[in-house]
């Protein structure tokens, strides 16, 4: 053994170098090591060491931000905007070394970093950094807690609407910068409007225009979004369209293809996948693009510098939320074009009387085109009244009027031939075909159903079988015609027309497009296909199922799916026609006959301002069980102007039958308010509502009452 190697040797052997490095190991075990999620003993970042965190708790009473201690390692990737996850309902009793331990770990959002909290306890700290991605800005935070405001909801439920669910590899991929601005277009079919080019050129010069536009029927509107679209671009800021559905988004996804090429734009849409549309919204968050084409989520998409927000079809109910706070996407982007200053187009073939009241209030000019452009490319509209349906005997055999099984017979000589039919939960109740009194139980005076497998009518209210119904009035047994569906409804024509195929769209398969070859096409509203070179013919029956709705807005609702419908067939110069079985004298009829949904619009304004109703006024629907509901009035602390109408029974939905929106569970008896006010106090109500539903669920109860803040369906 060398000198050198002696000098090194110890007690048993053991280097002292060895020795000395074992005690610094225990002396560093001994020591308190951070925790991922608790960081326990962890030192705080040195600059704002404080975050506000939204958590993602949907509730009202918990509708605030709250502290947290940032440590020291999480310190350059906990910025404003990004995913965390926190431990949260710990409560003030578990505290170790100055710091807030325990709780649940939940997600939230990063809102700000402070250099002080307005706490006065111990803060626990951030748990994780789930991703630096920062998907939530400034100005998507403002327009999520306005439309929170708004609704009467909390504003993590919001932002589960606005920001999609992270997907880690969408996040990995790189993105390039914008592309450069596209040139300014030509007016194209907006020359058939009379301000069609002005708006177009206030777009590129960079003004923002409001618009409420009445399109001409045809496949042309996809067109005239799209240059809107190019022409903000044009402008150097981006641009935001929403549809009701998919297959509308894909004609609008194909015309700014055709206009401003591939990878321009961005397309959201819920079956695109989770991967594919997080990757879609990060393009846009992060710039690479633009210009969005999307449905209802797509309302909240970041855009930058936004100068142009488009809602096509405003009157499809897709537009209203199914999730709470319920929001609709006319409302949120009205809130995205005062917010944002910028310009606001709201487009449909049809008119809302939301459409007309913005007009009327001065908040938004109409683009319309002229009468004899209206007459040129519309088609003939001819009408089956009741008179002629109780005369008709061909009507009577096969529910299918003469001049309709004519104008049918005509069309199918040279082109497809659509029919429309009301799906069954539009049909009101059963009626006599003589004199058409309501048919009802004998028993408890319900209403009569025809349902599926049973033999005899049966009563809605009792449930009991009348198999020999009689009219008390006129005496006749022979009831009205019922909704039968597509399926029934193409059977009947096949057996009518036997040489020509039959094809069917509702709710099972829905068709996008269909052949320009004669054909029956069988459709429920809003399931219509487009025919190459449009149809020859329409037949719109039944059109007193629609019209016959217990609904505010039943016949604004069957002028709209019946335009909706005649927009597709040729124009009157080309042999279109269109045949309504309705009586001729109503409202949404004329209007239909005229092809003036505007005029229609304008009068149901006038209508629901003289009895106040919305949109004149702003109304809120408050349902559940009765005691909940009544005590929920009780506490409630209504504006000075609010006035309640009701409550009123809900009807029960049936275990195993299909359930609308905003229903009571199956098999539950609920009751629902409705609360109105004046304009100018919409906002109040929201908030006492939000207020009194915040303290109902601070004390435990607040989840058996249901609000919604202007309702679509209020009887």
């Amino acid at each position: 053994m060398s000198s050198e190697d002696g000098a090194r040797g110890g007690a048993g052997g053991a280097a002292p170098e060895q020795l000395a490095l074992i005690r610094e190991a225990v002396q560093k075990a001994r020591a308190p090591r951070a925790k991922p999620r608790t960081w326990r003993g962890a030192a705080l970042a040195k600059e704002l060491p404080v975050a506000r965190v939204l958590v993602d708790k949907g509730v009202l009473h918990l509708d605030r931000y709250f502290d947290y201690a940032v440590p020291e390692e999480l310190d350059a990737v906990a910025q404003p905007g990004v995913r965390v996850r926190v431990r949260f309902g710990a409560g003030g009793r578990n505290v170790r070394e100055g710091r807030r331990e325990g709780g649940s770990l939940i997600d939230g959002f990063l809102v700000e970093r402070v250099a002080e909290s307005d706490y006065a306890g111990p803060l626990a700290a951030l748990a994780q950094v789930v991703s630096p991605e920062p998907v939530l800005s400034p100005e998507l935070l403002g327009l999520a807690r306005a439309v929170a405001d708004r609704y009467a909801g909390s504003l993590a439920d919001v932002l589960q609407l606005a920001v999609p669910p992270r997907h880690a590899r969408a996040e990995a991929v790189g993105m390039a910068g914008p592309p450069p601005a596209p040139p300014a277009p030509e007016p194209g079919s907006w020359a058939r409007y009379a301000r069609g080019p002005e708006f177009l050129r206030a777009l590129a010069a960079g003004r923002s225009p409001r618009a409420v536009w009445t399109a001409l029927p045809g496949p042309d509107w996809a067109q005239e979004i799209g240059r809107a679209v190019q022409a903000t671009l044009a402008s150097g800021r981006g641009a935001l369209v929403v549809v009701p559905a998919g297959r509308p988004a894909a004609r609008v996804d194909e015309a700014l293809r055709e206009l401003l090429g591939e990878g321009q734009h961005a397309l959201l849409t819920a079956d695109a996948g989770q991967e594919r549309r997080y990757r879609e919204w990060l393009a846009v968050r992060r710039g690479a693009v633009r210009a969005v084409v999307g449905t209802r989520a797509a309302m909240f998409a970041p855009v930058r510098d936004l100068g142009l927000v488009v809602v096509w079809d405003d009157g499809d109910a897709a537009h209203s939320d199914d999730n709470a706070p319920f929001p609709h996407v006319r409302e949120v982007l009205e809130l995205r074009a005062t917010r944002d200053r910028c310009a606001f187009l709201l487009g449909s073939w049809s008119c809302t009387v939301e459409a007309a009241q913005l007009v009327e209030s001065g908040w938004a000019a109409p683009v319309v085109a002229g009468r004899e452009q209206v007459r040129a490319v519309a088609p003939l509209v001819r009408t089956v009244g009741d008179g002629e349906l109780a005369r008709d005997e061909a009507a009577r055999a096969a529910r299918l009027p003469s001049l309709a099984w004519q104008v049918a017979r005509d069309g199918l000589r040279d082109g497809p031939v659509l029919v429309q039919v009301p799906r069954r939960g539009y049909v009101p109740r059963t009626a006599c075909a003589q004199c058409r009194e309501p048919a009802r139980c004998r028993h408890c005076a319900g209403p009569l159903e025809a349902r599926e497998g049973a033999g005899a009518l049966v009563c809605g209210w009792c449930g009991r079988e009348e198999a020999h119904w009689q009219c008390p009035e006129c005496g006749s047994r022979r009831l009205r015609a019922q909704v039968v569906g597509a399926r029934r409804t193409a059977e009947e024509l096949g057996r009518a027309f036997p040489a020509v195929p039959v094809r069917t769209s509702g709710r099972e398969h829905v068709l996008d497009t269909v052949p320009g070859t004669p054909a029956l096409v069988v459709s429920t509203p809003g399931a219509e296909p487009v025919a190459e070179g449009g149809y020859a013919a329409a037949l719109l029956l039944d059109g007193w199922a629609m019209l016959g709705r217990p609904d505010l807005r039943a016949g604004e609702e069957a002028l709209r799916r019946w335009i909706g419908a005649a927009a597709l067939v040729r124009n009157q110069g080309a042999g279109g026609t269109v045949v309504v079985v309705a009586e001729p004298t109503l409202r949404p009829v004329q209007a239909l006959v005229r092809w003036d949904p505007v005029g229609h619009a304008v009068r149901e304004l006038a209508d629901r301002a003289e009895l106040g109703f919305p949109p004149v006024s702003r109304m809120a629907a408050v349902s559940g069980a009765a005691q909940a509901l009544a005590d929920f009035l009780g506490g409630v602390e209504l504006p000075p102007d609010a006035e309640v109408l009701g409550p009123v029974p809900v009807p029960v939905v049936e275990p195993g039958r299909a359930r609308r929106v905003g229903a009571p569970p199956p098999g539950e008896a609920w009751e629902r308010a409705l609360i109105r006010v004046p304009p100018g106090s919409g906002a109040a109500l929201a908030a006492a509502l939000k207020s009194a539903q915040a303290a109902r669920m601070a004390r435990g109860g607040g989840e058996g009452v249901r609000i919604r803040v202007d309702p679509l369906d209020i009887g």
